[in-house]
């Protein structure tokens, strides 16, 4: 048995050596964009790419901002959550916080806050640690669909990270749904939700359900009833590279027609018999 597998070892890498001095490489025949540059962020700072939400200095990027306290570079939630003005689609997004330091409360009501993204789709904030409550509703969790695959909380008071990636659903024009929404959760640097496929808006008193809304929308920081902190809040919109199959025509696009050009084209056949009779 030791020869056999002697010999077939010998012809395996006889054969690799051949198809490597063959001079034959397999191509996909995909002429892919060029990859844009982007400089990472360091010690935590944005990528060169990145939106910045909240940079410690301001939230007018937010609805409702002006009713949270800045101070010392972060935010505290008080009064009312804060939605971004701007909306995204598919997304990295990474956020700083902060529950309570002073404990106050248990389960659901300790350190309790939210990530929306594009509005309904939550994932939760809670202070989790060493802090008993139902498993989807703890820290990490799609609020009510998946619990965390564990628990990464810090203590109390202590900054932690969240690092989300997302890509939204896609409805046809009649608002069926052809592809669910799915997130990636990074809590801490652990992965607590590994490409989840989200069932549904999340709510505390109904099922999640799909309905049908546009490709993107707005990022939605919860206010519910814990001075939650937040600081370094930014944005990466994902788009995905496109190519052209090897040998394809590349499409032709019209070239851009000016003002007077597009003023001409939109007139109508009476206009147009109109300004030929006066200009006879």
């Amino acid at each position: 048995m030791r020869v056999l597998f002697a010999i077939s070892l010998v012809f395996a890498i006889v054969g690799c050596c051949a198809s490597w001095t063959s001079g034959e490489e397999w191509v996909s025949g995909k002429i892919w964009e060029e990859p844009p540059i982007v400089t990472p962020g360091e010690c935590g700072s944005p990528p060169s790419d990145a939106i910045i939400l909240f940079d410690g200095k301001d939230l007018s990027q937010w609805e409702g901002g002006e009713n949270w306290k800045i101070e010392n570079g972060y935010a505290i939630a008080q009064k009312t959550g804060i939605t971004t003005k701007e909306q995204f689609g598919d997304c990295q997004l990474h956020l700083e916080f902060a529950t309570p330091e002073v404990i106050e409360g248990s389960g659901q009501g300790r350190g309790n806050s939210g990530v929306y993204l594009m509005g309904r789709y939550e994932v939760q904030i809670l202070d989790s640690y060493e802090n008993k409550t139902y498993f989807d509703g703890q820290c990490g969790a799609i609020y009510k669909q998946h619990p965390p695959l564990v628990n990464a909380s810090r203590k109390p008071g202590e900054w932690q990270t969240y690092d989300i990636i997302f890509t939204g659903p896609r409805f046809d024009e009649a608002g069926n749904l052809l592809k669910p929404a799915y997130v990636t959760v990074i809590h801490n640097g652990v992965v607590v939700q590994n490409h989840f496929e989200i069932e549904g808006s999340t709510a505390w008193h109904v099922p999640p359900k799909y309905e049908p809304h546009g490709e993107k929308g707005p990022i939605h920081l919860q206010f519910h009833g814990n001075p939650v902190r937040f600081r370094n809040i930014w944005i990466r919109e994902i788009r995905e590279l496109t190519y052209q199959q090897k040998g394809q025509e590349p499409e032709k696009k019209e070239p851009e027609k000016n003002e007077a050009e597009k003023a001409e084209a939109e007139k109508t056949e009476p206009e147009k018999k109109a300004e030929n009779g006066q200009n006879q």
